[in-house]
């Protein structure tokens, strides 16, 4: 089998990922480097989820250990409904960059899993960094495989997050919480 650097953002999107990659001929090696994901007890959970399942599959991980919210804040202040272009472009120039460095001839995501990301603009991204970089971007469409990789993920036990990993996202999934507090608590 020819391996291939998997970007990995958690363990419950790498199970929509792995085994149509297995079954395609490829070895996925995970590389985790997710500086966007905060708090850092957020982090944390997802990072360590990996590394506790990885070994249980015969998966290897190299871990880019960053943790980068300062980073993160002050490349994203002056356009926060942007900062997605900045989170998929940060990450997989990372992932490009190792993979040229590491000996790998291609890489791929495990944001494609996900229906809530933008496809369009992760495939854009990877494509130009993989271009730069002397590197395949291995593109497939993940997400048919998202719901059953959740459920699995459940059954596993593993960490199931609630957002996609920003402090943004986070404030972003209790927006109806806040308007209605602030309706119920404004004079």
């Amino acid at each position: 089998m020819a391996k291939i650097l998997m970007h990995c953002c958690c363990a419950p999107c790498s199970l929509s990922v792995i085994d149509p990659l297995r079954a395609e001929g490829f070895e996925p090696v995970a590389f985790w480097y997710n500086p966007n994901i905060h708090p850092w007890k957020e982090y944390e959970a997802r990072r360590d989820c990996l590394l506790a399942y990885a070994p249980t599959i015969d998966m290897e991980v190299r871990v880019k250990e960053h943790y980068g919210l300062s980073e993160f804040v002050q490349k994203v202040a002056g356009d926060i409904g942007g900062r997605c272009t900045f989170c998929y472009e940060n990450r997989l120039e990372a992932a490009a960059r190792y993979a040229a460095e590491h000996g790998f001839s291609a890489f791929t995501t495990t944001l494609l899993a996900s229906p809530y990301q933008r496809h369009e603009a992760i495939a854009e991204a990877a494509g130009r960094f993989a271009q730069e970089y002397g590197v395949d971007f291995l593109y497939r469409d993940f997400r048919p495989n998202f719901r059953a990789g959740n459920q699995r993920a459940r059954e596993l036990g593993f960490y199931m997050q609630k957002y996609c990993g920003c402090i943004f996202s986070e404030a972003d999934r209790y927006q109806n919480k806040i308007r209605r507090d602030r309706e119920k608590y404004s004079e």
